[in-house]
């Protein structure tokens, strides 16, 4: 998994493992693959959320320190 992914794309993904593991129809190692896969994209989106977050809150502050 590349850690380029954009966070549309990420969660698009974990959409399609979900809606794969709830038909219940993966043979188990596959869908241990797919947990995994689905664990490690969760966190890179959460990642991506947390930059993007300190990200704003950094131009909040340059404004207010301009003003």
């Amino acid at each position: 998994m590349s850690k380029d992914i954009s966070y549309e794309d990420a969660m698009k993904r974990i959409d399609e493992i979900v809606d794969c593991l709830e038909k219940g129809e993966v043979p188990l190692d596959d869908a241990l693959k797919l947990f995994e896969e689905g664990t490690a994209l969760t966190s890179l989106c959460y990642q991506k959320l947390e930059n993007a977050k300190l990200k704003i809150t950094e131009i909040k502050v340059d404004e207010q320190i301009e003003q």
